[in-house]
């Protein structure tokens, strides 16, 4: 059925995008270039639904939102906003938007949400909940995570749904992608920020000392037990405990653990009297669980008990546009730190782009960090980052003998699995035989010239390949022998 959708963007292309789109779709379009008309509009009682960006010329409509909702809660506002970080969609679901989109959004979800949102406006008895209070760590400064892709614009929309409440989540990912930071922003952005955070990894603690180490002991509960230990669930009471790595948790503990999400409470090592488990529990891994659970080495009912919520990182590789955004972030951290100032000339960005991150985002903060430090230059430019790239130990993304962080075998999988998830309906040029390639060829060729000492005849001999054409792919690809021969 037809509704009159109320748009606020001082951005005249995206009004007259969103009348045009939303014009053909039956409904009436009112827009407007500034917060004030927005606000008389609602107050006359115009609208089923509000799309407005959030900075305009008058006022934000962060500010305005509350004033709406309280005026005619039963109102959805859609909000877009170029500044696309967590904290703006954090803001945005905090003072009560119906759904949270970034710039530049995709039209067709944006019409999704705003055919949702007047399903639910029409279900008998609907009414917004009323938005929590704002709190200090809401602050415009406070950016524990960052990234403008598509992506991470998800992973910032998920959060925002997930701070207020005491939801178990998964957070799934590769080593080095944030899985912590997630964690955090979770926990710092909630009710229980006030409350402890506890982190502990399950692979740094010796199976004997997890139960322990989790719920304590008494005095005398084994050998060396002299005094009462306090263990994390207590530590974390009120808070939330973050369990990494949960993959690598002994079945033994998982099975102490799931009795614990069960039953709400533990006992310590030793001890008889149950202890209330007021905890949130977030657990990340990188491992595959649903494979060690077919393998025996995971519960399946613990599984389904923390995957309540899962949140997939994707790695870096996957997400080269924030590239740019977290180097400078890094940057900016080593001159905090008392470093000198840098700035990324542009082809140092595509150079960072075209490289593939085993390490993912630890391993591009080590690398800013040490260009940082090493180079006195203020400029960073391409040739720096080859050689500061060339500098660290070869780690390459891809080996075909299996070695490094991820065998070939695994990378044909990580194509597939992203080709079929992408594509479910049909099966377009993908393109995967040149992708591949280009993954295992700098690789390869790199560690030819570490095994003949960057003599190019003699890599050539080795790989099988025209002197001139190994050149050719050694330009391509920026590959700087430490020594050649002509």
């Amino acid at each position: 059925m037809a509704a009159t959708i109320l748009v606020a963007d001082d951005d005249r292309a995206i009004r007259v995008v969103l009348s045009q789109a939303l014009g053909q779709l039956g409904h009436n379009v009112r827009a407007a270039s500034d917060a004030s008309t927005l606000w008389q509009w609602v107050r006359e009682g115009e609208g089923d639904v509000v799309i407005t960006d959030v900075v305009m010329p008058d006022e934000n409509a962060l500010d305005l939102i509350p004033r709406i909702r309280e005026r005619r809660p039963n109102l959805p506002i859609i909000v877009m906003s170029a500044q696309n970080t967590l904290v703006t969609a954090i803001r945005a679901t905090e003072r009560g938007a119906f759904e949270y989109l970034a710039k530049p959004f995709d039209l067709t979800n944006l019409v999704g949400a705003v055919e949702r949102a007047l399903a639910e406006v029409k279900e008998p008895g609907h009414a917004a909940p009323a938005p929590p209070e704002d709190h200090p760590a809401s602050s415009p400064d406070a950016l524990p995570l960052i990234g403008r892709s598509p992506a991470m614009q998800e992973i910032y929309r998920v959060i925002a749904r997930l701070v207020n409440t005491d939801m178990t989540v998964l957070i799934h990912g590769e080593s080095g992608t944030g899985k912590e930071l997630v964690a955090r922003a979770l926990h710092d952005f909630g009710r229980r920020r006030d409350k402890p955070f506890v982190a502990v990894n399950m692979a740094a603690i010796p199976r004997e000392l997890i139960e322990s180490e989790l719920f304590g002991h008494e005095k005398g509960a084994f050998t060396g037990a002299v005094n009462r230990g306090i263990g994390r669930f207590e530590q974390a009471a009120g808070g939330t405990l973050f369990l990494d790595e949960i993959g690598d948790m002994p079945i033994e503990a998982q099975t102490r653990l799931l009795r614990v999400l069960q039953s709400g409470e533990f006992s310590p090592v030793g001890g008889r009297q149950g202890i209330r488990a007021d905890v949130r529990i977030i657990a990340a891994t990188h491992r595959d669980l649903r494979l060690m659970i077919q393998q025996g080495g995971f519960r399946e009912d613990l599984f389904y008990r923390l995957n309540v919520v899962p949140i997939r990182l994707p790695p870096l590789r996957q997400r080269p546009e924030d590239i740019a955004d977290l180097a400078r972030h890094f940057l900016a951290l080593a001159q905090r730190d008392g470093l000198m100032p840098k700035t990324l000339d542009p082809s140092a960005i595509e150079r960072m782009k075209t490289y593939s991150w085993p390490g993912n985002v630890r391993e591009l903060e080590n690398l800013m960090r040490r260009m940082a430090v090493l180079y006195s230059e203020s400029v960073i430019d391409r040739r720096i980052v080859n050689t500061a790239l060339a500098e660290q130990e070869p780690s390459p993304a891809v080996r075909p003998n299996g070695g490094g962080d991820e065998t070939l075998s695994q990378s044909v999988e990580r194509h597939l699995d992203g080709y079929f998830k992408a594509h479910p309906h049909g099966l377009p040029a993908s393109g995967l035989y040149d992708r591949i390639l280009r993954e295992v060829e700098r690789p390869l060729l790199a560690l030819s010239l570490q095994a003949t000492r960057g003599n190019q005849i003699r890599a050539a001999e080795l790989l099988g390949l025209n002197r001139n054409t190994l050149r050719k792919k050694l330009r391509e690809l920026d590959l700087q022998p430490s020594r050649s021969t002509k």
